[in-house]
C-alpha cells in the first residue's frame, strides 16, 4: 500500500487517465498510488530539487514502478513534452506560484490535458490563469487535513472562452454554489480577522485607504457568508 494523506487521496479521485505527469511530486506517492490503483498506465514524476527527486527515484525503484513511472529533473512543465502526458498535477504549492508554472508552461498544454491543482493559499490567483490559458473549472473541493485548509481546483478545455467575476475567482465558481463547513469555517476566519483589523484602524488617519479596502473585503464576505445583497 501507498501511503497518502487524504488531501492527495482526494486529489487522486480525479485522474483516471491514461498518462500523468505530477509536477512537484516530492516523493512521487501520487503517481505511484494512482499507478497501484490503476488510474493511470504511465507517468512523469517531475522535480526541480535534487533531495525530493533522490527520494522519488528511490521510491520508485521501490516499488518496483520503473517500467511505468519516469522521475525527471526539472523546473515545472519543462518536464514534459507537449501531448505526453493527459492530465497534470501540481499539488501542495502556493496559488501564484501554481499560476506561474502553468502560464510559463503554456505551450505544454497545447493539447489540453485535465488539470488537477491543489493550492494552499491564494487560489484566486490559480483560476484567473485558468480562464486566461482557456480553460473551465469542471469540480471543486475544500478540505481540512490537521489544521490547513486546501482547495482542489480541476479545470479542462473550455468549450466556448467564459469568465468568472471577481466573487467566483476569490471563493470558486463550484464552492461558493455549494459553501460546505469548511469553506464557511475558512472564510468566517478571515471576516473576523478583517473585523478586528478594521476596529483596530478605524480612527487612524494614515490608513484611511487601508480601512475603505477592508471595508469593501468585509462587506462582500457577508454577501457570501450570509447571502446578503
Amino acid at each position: 500500500m501507498i501511503p497518502l494523506n487524504q488531501r492527495l487521496k482526494t486529489v487522486a479521485q480525479y485522474i483516471q487517465h491514461t498518462s500523468l505527469a505530477d509536477i512537484g511530486s516530492d516523493h512521487a506517492y501520487l503517481p505511484l498510488y494512482a499507478l497501484e490503483k490503476g488510474l493511470i498506465q504511465r507517468a512523469i514524476a517531475g522535480e526541480v530539487v535534487k533531495g525530493p527527486f533522490d527520494a522519488a527515484v528511490q521510491n520508485v525503484a521501490k516499488y518496483n514502478a520503473q517500467h511505468a513511472i519516469d522521475v525527471r529533473l526539472g523546473n515545472g512543465l519543462e518536464v514534459i513534452d507537449r501531448g505526453e502526458v493527459d492530465v497534470i498535477t501540481i499539488c501542495g504549492m502556493g496559488g501564484p506560484l501554481i499560476a506561474e508554472i502553468i502560464t510559463s508552461g503554456k505551450d505544454k498544454l497545447q493539447n489540453y490535458p485535465r488539470l488537477i491543482l491543489q493550492s494552499n493559499i491564494h487560489s484566486e490567483a490559480v483560476r484567473s490563469a485558468l480562464v486566461t490559458l482557456g480553460y473551465e473549472i469542471i469540480a471543486e473541493e475544500i478540505l481540512k487535513e490537521k489544521k490547513h485548509t486546501y482547495e482542489i481546483i480541476v479545470a479542462e478545455k473550455a468549450n466556448v472562452p467564459l469568465q468568472y467575476d471577481d466573487k467566483a475567482l476569490k471563493f470558486g465558481p463550484l464552492l461558493i454554489q455549494e459553501k460546505n463547513d469548511v469553506f464557511k469555517e475558512k472564510w468566517t476566519r478571515e471576516y473576523r480577522h478583517l473585523l478586528n483589523v478594521q476596529n483596530a484602524i478605524e480612527h487612524e488617519a494614515q490608513h484611511a485607504s487601508k480601512y475603505e479596502q477592508i471595508s469593501k473585503e468585509i462587506t462582500i464576505l457577508k454577501e457570501v457568508l450570509y447571502d446578503e445583497d
